[in-house]
């Protein structure tokens, strides 16, 4: 399964914190119920364009990967979620609109891995 979440208009100064970007990527492996193989490992960045700087972060899980992307410039957050065993997506939902205050945002589901959760 994969979720695609792309948020808009984010609060700017949540969409600049480093640490919180970390702790999201600390704490949503556990709440899926998924294993974390690596503590997350986040970064700050300079785009191209002045415009497209921001937090990046990324944690690897037994099940494949979680990432998160921000444009704070643009009020806008990027998230995926991969993974070859099923997971809760409201939870997952509920979740980063609580933290990030989503209202706008757009959310994509592709099922992924069909074969493994069959002989799973």
């Amino acid at each position: 399964m994969h979720l695609i979440i792309d948020g808009q208009d984010v609060d700017k100064k949540k969409l600049e914190d480093l640490e919180l970007i970390y702790r999201i990527l600390d704490k949503l492996p556990d709440e899926i119920r998924m294993t974390k193989i690596m503590p997350p490992y986040v970064f700050k960045y300079k785009g191209v364009e002045p415009l497209d700087w921001g937090i990046s972060g990324f944690v690897l899980i037994a099940e494949s990967h979680i990432s998160i992307h921000t444009f704070p410039e643009r009020g806008y957050v990027n998230i995926d979620i991969f993974s070859c065993k099923w997971f809760d997506t409201e939870i997952v939902i509920s979740y980063l609109k609580n933290i990030f205050s989503l209202k706008d945002l757009t959310i994509k589901t592709i099922e992924r891995g069909l074969e493994y959760i069959k002989n799973g």
